[in-house]
């Protein structure tokens, strides 16, 4: 088992998350967190008064996923966050020890399918 983590642009939650489901992901956690990358963060200007945000907003995408699936659900996200811009994102692949669900005490990848 595999944990995902996906860093992408707040506009492109909602493509990425229908694309994660068609791919496979049987369920997933989305965060709203600010950041930065290569952007450094951006200038905008308030009120005729230009200031600069140094942590942009960004969304958190989480999905446990069987080894199986974990390619297509990859591939899935990184075609629905793609913008061509600077900013889209990161996904970080992280080895799964176990998982619980917590009604029915199923482990491991039981426990996170459907």
């Amino acid at each position: 088992m595999k944990l995902i983590i996906a860093v992408i642009k707040p506009s492109r939650l909602d493509d990425v998350v229908d694309a994660a489901a068609k791919a496979g992901a049987s369920g997933l956690t989305v965060t709203e967190v600010r950041g930065y990358g290569r952007q450094k963060g951006k200038t905008e200007v308030y009120r005729g008064a230009e200031y600069e945000v140094r942590l942009v907003p960004k969304v958190r995408l989480e999905v446990a996923a069987p080894d199986d699936l974990v390619g297509p659900i990859i591939a899935a996200i990184s075609a629905a966050a793609n913008t061509g811009k600077i900013g889209d994102g990161k996904i970080f692949t992280l080895d799964l020890e176990t998982a619980l669900r917590i009604r029915t005490g199923e482990q491991g990848q039981d426990a996170i399918s459907e």
